[in-house]
């Protein structure tokens, strides 16, 4: 049972928080954009086979409608996060629902492969609600309550990734495949209404003019690692285009890195991004979105794989995706486990352990990635692993930075996460593309190649154990008396987030 938010305010000078309905619909709420922003991403995947044919394009053309929601989201994670900061975070959370819901009422109306890109990448605005709904949280909730919320709003990742495909392939395979955007677009209304309801503003702001040199400067960065690293595959990572984006991204990151030292009001604050408490977990992140991307790359194909090659099991999408349903109601009941121990042991300790989980959920798909009940159970601990560190990653950021930038420090938390789903992506695209075997006259991935894209996660996992466990930390903060640890809880959990403003 929910315990009641109280009417007193907190000792850490946060305002009253208000009681009633509407208060304790908040997390909820805010829960629901979140999920439902992971279900925009996936709710295309079903339709790729088919977009050709129906939309009169090219393959390639085609690959575009994933690659602009993921540049767009990237882009405009960090940028809405500073303008929350500056502006209001429930304003900006209400315009990045809002922008998300008319690029599915676009893509609900279009055949044409323009529009449609276009509308996804309106669609990937919705990148920006979890970091700002983890600044909100942190805003109008006690300490002893935030830390929960915020576990479960990172765990809305996966969580909406793991019901958007199974729902959108029905959708897909059973109505006209419009349909699917105009469920989208109504969803998205609901989120948009409810958020406009449930959610207060926040009081803590951070004014001043915005960095619009900085956001273009930022956005060109992204869009030349990003589009460099999702299309190297299919242009040639030898390629002159692919050459010179990398050449412009080293560029424009010096340029831009220098713009930021020197701006009286920066984008991101890199002084405050450099110290080692922050640095190291958005490195951990950018760790863990590889790893953890890696599972559901793999195991939609592997599942859907013919079974005359030997592995696959010949699955339709909508059975890839009910593959990946429990890992998906696991995290969210590990929520509230993971926040347990973030309050007992600190949010170190929990990202750690997500992260040797991870690596021991890929061990059990190395072993055996032939049975189906193997498969679900591998997958399901990848993303139990994933449940306890995405849900330490903000609580450790939140505990790491002032107040008035939690939108933009958990923008770039979120971002670092995307950009190691991107080389993720890359990775597993270029081991499987070196490891093919001809069957029945098609070129398909060995399982050999299935298996080294396994252990490269499950590195890459343990890599970011390591980096979690170097992060600074107060041992009082992080291990509190067993005694006293119950009646502390809310306090431990009060100055991890809390603990930026001693800088």
């Amino acid at each position: 049972m929910q315990e009641p938010i109280p009417t007193e305010p907190a000792r850490t000078g946060r305002p009253p928080s208000p009681a009633g309905l509407r208060a304790r619909l908040t997390v909820p709420v805010l829960a629901y954009g979140g999920i439902l922003m992971a279900v925009m991403q996936t709710a295309v995947v079903p339709l790729l086979p088919d977009l050709p044919k129906l939309t009169g394009s090219s393959a390639a053309a085609v690959s575009w409608t994933v690659t602009a929601t993921l540049l767009a989201g990237a882009v405009l994670t960090p940028v809405l996060g500073r303008a929350g900061d500056m502006y209001g975070k429930k304003r900006v959370l209400l315009l990045a629902l809002s922008l998300m819901t008319a690029g599915s009422v676009l893509c609900a109306l279009t055949s044409d492969i323009r529009v449609l890109i276009a509308a996804r990448a309106l669609q990937g605005a919705a990148a920006a609600v979890v970091p700002l709904s983890i600044s909100i949280l942190r805003d109008v909730l006690p300490p002893e309550r935030t830390v929960s919320a915020v576990a479960l709003m990172s765990s809305t990742v996966g969580i909406g990734a793991a019901l958007g495909l199974p729902l959108a392939a029905l959708i897909v395979q059973y109505a006209d495949w419009h349909t699917m955007f105009w469920v989208s677009a109504a969803l998205g209304a609901a989120g948009v209404a409810l958020a406009w309801w449930a959610v207060n503003e926040s009081a803590v702001r951070h004014p001043g003019r915005f960095d619009t040199l900085g956001a273009l400067g930022l956005a060109t960065v992204l869009v030349c690692l990003l589009l460099a690293v999702s299309q190297g595959g299919e242009w040639g990572w030898g390629s002159v285009p692919v050459i010179t984006l990398f050449a412009g991204f080293v560029v424009t990151l010096a340029l831009w890195w220098w713009q930021q030292l020197r701006a009286e009001r920066p984008l991101v604050d890199l002084r405050l991004a450099a110290r080692p408490r922050v640095a190291m977990p958005h490195l951990t992140a950018l760790l863990v979105g590889f790893s953890f991307y890696a599972n559901s790359l793999v195991t939609a194909q592997l599942v859907q794989a013919p079974t005359e090659t030997g592995y696959g099991l010949g699955l339709s999408i909508v059975g890839a995706g009910l593959c990946l349903l429990p890992s998906g109601v696991i995290m969210l009941f590990l929520s509230p486990v993971s926040a347990r121990i973030s309050l007992s042991r600190g949010p170190r300790v929990t990202l750690a352990l997500g992260a040797v989980v991870i690596a021991c959920g890929y061990a059990i798909r190395i072993l055996d990635s032939r049975d189906l009940w193997v498969i679900v159970l591998g997958g399901a601990i990848v993303s139990a692993g994933t449940a306890l560190a995405y849900s330490a990653l903000p609580t450790l950021i939140l505990g790491a930075v002032p107040a008035a930038q939690t939108g933009s420090a958990s923008g770039v938390n979120v971002l670092m996460r995307t950009i190691g789903q991107a080389v993720c992506s890359a990775a597993v695209a270029a081991i499987l593309v070196h490891h093919i075997s001809p069957v029945g006259g098609l070129p398909l991935p060995s399982l050999r190649g299935y298996l080294l894209a396994f252990a490269m996660a499950g590195a890459v996992a343990l890599a970011g154990c390591a980096m979690a466990l170097a992060i600074p930390g107060s041992a009082e903060r992080e291990k509190p008396g067993r005694s006293s640890r119950r009646r502390r809880g809310g306090q431990a959990a009060g100055k991890q987030l809390e603990g930026a403003g001693e800088s």
